[in-house]
This record gives C-alpha cells, sequence and structure tokens, in this order.
C-alpha cells in the first residue's frame, strides 16, 4: 500500500517504509524518523521555487513535475521500494495539500494502474 503523510505526524506501525521525497531536510526532524531520503526525486529548484504551493500553478505544476520525474533515473530507486509490497508511506513537509508528493502519488498510481 501506498499513501503519503506530512513528516510532522505520528509514525504508525503500518507505515511500512519511510521515504522523504522533499529535497530540503525538514528542521527538527531527526534522522530515525525516516528510513529513506529520496531527495532526487522531488521536483528541481527551479520548479519548485516557481510552484511554491500556489493552488492557481497546480495543474501546471504537476505536469511539469511529471515530465521530470518520467526523465529521473531515481525514479526506479521508489519504483523498486514499493515493488516489494510493503507498505510505503511518501513523507513531505509542507502544510498545503498542494505540494510535490500529492502529486508524486498521483504519479505512482497511474504507473501502478497501467501495469
Amino acid at each position: 500500500m501506498l499513501k503519503i503523510k506530512r513528516i510532522y505526524d505520528p509514525v504508525e506501525k503500518d507505515d511500512g517504509i519511510r521515504i522523504l521525497v522533499d529535497r530540503l531536510w525538514p528542521r527538527g526532524v531527526r534522522k530515525d524518523k525516516v528510513d529513506v531520503w529520496l531527495k532526487d526525486i522531488a521536483p528541481s529548484d527551479e520548479l519548485r521555487t516557481w510552484f511554491n504551493h500556489d493552488p492557481n500553478k497546480w495543474e501546471e505544476f504537476k505536469k511539469k513535475y511529471f515530465e521530470e520525474l518520467s526523465k529521473n533515473p531515481k525514479l526506479d530507486i521508489l519504483l523498486q521500494l514499493i515493488k516489494k509490497g510493503e507498505n510505503v508511506t511518501l513523507l513531505y513537509t509542507s502544510k498545503s495539500p498542494y505540494n510535490n508528493a500529492v502529486a508524486l502519488k498521483e504519479f505512482l498510481d497511474k504507473i501502478f494502474k497501467a501495469s
């Protein structure tokens, strides 16, 4: 099962592999709250800065981020972790519901639905 949650939310038993998908390490978070940090799966600095969690740019952000993901060699690492069949939780820092983890989960759901 693939899910997303804010890194500041409590760790739960069913989180499984906890993967931080933000480019920057979150303030005040200990390393033991994360199993894997895939900072290179996050949007490019240029895209992240342009988007700035603006809901009006959400659809365009997803389109551009999906293009980046489709060319990102680090995607294979994430896909392998998910294919192991364990629970996987994508962790993010943002308070906004318009964030890269939400978009990444949508992208991954499409991949697994197609296969």
